[in-house]
């Protein structure tokens, strides 16, 4: 089975084999098979459990949807083979209270925080840099508010190529950056925000002839399919209502509606959920093309407390625009103070995650409460990153006064202190 680049936009095709990120018409580009695939839910299923590589992947589990390359090429952790936990409302247990605050009976959240990185990065990376690997790549590169810097930074030493990273200065969690910077990345801090970055990334990589490894990249958006696959999986191939997911450079609400029409296409599935993209409103220009039908791009000037998703000039606006439309989906936007609330929710519930993952959650309330989302729909939330990803922001909120604050209390080092700190507790 043979697969080249298409271009949705013009229709023209590349062999997959070039370095090429863009159509000639300047429109993204996405990998396409130019034969049938002969897959069931039985030949994915056959591999759960398996120990070796490449199958102990949940990413190169569902290896027919991916790309071909040969094993010696394959870079993996392994990844994928996150969780997919019941925290509706009528669970029982801690977990409930995130349904209970969505105002959802059955709702499900994807942990994409448990990856070897804490992030979904992880896999778009692994199908990136193993093709890279194929391709012979000198180095690889990318523009980053954090995750994807991490995962690009430890794949590549994993593949023992060299990396380079451009980061907006002062705009990324600690965390994050000490990630990229233990992998061995060369790091670039620029000044100015993430678009600045991109920019210069692109630049940088065409003239300099360094593999580009942002999400423009048609290898990475196949990797962050499988998040879809596996989750359709571990549902029993009974697909959700709904899949809510935070929205920032959209290249996962591309891989997404990717996936959900490729599953449908080929049986695996019989409907197809809704996507529902969510953004900050400080950084929402998706939402506003949303508002305006698509008839109108927007970019902004991003301003969010949820650093991850903090792009004005999203570089999958396209494909995510496809995607929203194909799936009958929803775009909505969540202030700050309801992603923090949302964020505390999920933490208190023993999961936690990083700011932009519970956008998710804060838009699936939205959406419930306005009645795009039914009560009784089945929905699932995607968390993309850890809660240790951004500790700041975590410490900030329980030292103000948020809603769901657990300020920490400082007491003399004597039993008497230490017992009436407790005694409300017990």
């Amino acid at each position: 089975m043979s697969h080249i680049f298409s271009c949705g936009e013009c229709g023209r095709r590349y062999p997959i084999d070039e370095i090429r990120y863009r159509c000639d018409c300047g429109a993204p580009l996405e990998i396409v098979s130019e034969g049938p695939i002969h897959v069931s839910r039985n030949t994915f299923d056959a591999r759960l459990g398996v120990r070796q590589l490449p199958y102990a992947s949940g990413v190169w589990r569902f290896r027919e949807m991916l790309p071909p390359l040969d094993d010696a090429h394959i870079v993996s952790r392994p990844e994928g083979n996150t969780n997919l936990y019941s925290v509706g409302a009528d669970e029982a247990g801690g977990f409930r209270r995130i349904g209970e605050y969505a105002g959802l009976p059955s709702l499900h959240v994807k942990h994409e925080g448990e990856n070897p990185t804490a992030s979904f990065k992880d896999r778009g990376m692994t199908v990136g840099v193993s093709q890279a690997v194929a391709l012979g790549a000198s180095a690889v590169a990318c523009a980053s508010t954090g995750n994807t810097s991490a995962s690009l930074a430890s794949y590549a030493a994993q593949a023992g190529i060299p990396c380079f990273v451009f980061v907006p200065e002062g705009k990324i969690a600690s965390g994050k950056l000490a990630q990229t910077l233990a992998y061995g990345a060369v790091t670039l801090q620029i000044k100015g925000d993430f678009d600045a970055a991109m920019k210069l990334v692109q630049e940088v990589c065409a003239r300099l002839n360094i593999y580009l490894l942002n999400s423009v990249n048609p290898f990475r958006i196949e990797g962050q399919k499988t998040i879809a696959f596996e989750l359709l999986q571990q549902m029993d191939w009974e697909p959700p209502d709904w899949i809510a997911l935070p929205a920032g450079n959209l290249g996962n609400t591309a891989a997404l509606g990717k996936a959900l029409l490729e599953a449908r296409e080929l049986g695996l599935i019989s409907k197809l959920p809704r996507l529902a993209p969510i953004q900050a409103t400080g950084a929402n220009p998706f939402y506003q093309s949303y508002a305006t039908s698509f008839t109108e791009r927007f970019s902004v000037q991003a301003d969010t407390v949820a650093t991850a998703i903090k792009i004005g000039n999203p570089v999958s606006y396209e494909r995510a625009r496809k995607a929203v439309r194909e799936t009958g989906g929803v775009v909505a936007e969540v202030s700050d103070s309801a992603i923090l609330e949302a964020k505390a929710v999920i933490d208190r519930a023993g999961i936690g995650c990083e700011p932009a993952s519970a956008a998710s959650i804060a838009g699936a309330r939205l959406l419930v409460e306005s009645g795009v989302i039914k009560p009784t729909g089945r929905v699932v939330a995607i968390l993309t990153g850890h809660i240790l990803k951004d500790t700041e922001t975590t410490v900030n909120y329980h030292m103000g006064d948020g809603l769901y604050a657990n300020h920490p209390h400082v007491v003399e080092a004597q039993f008497d202190e230490v017992s009436a700190a407790l005694e409300k507790y017990l």
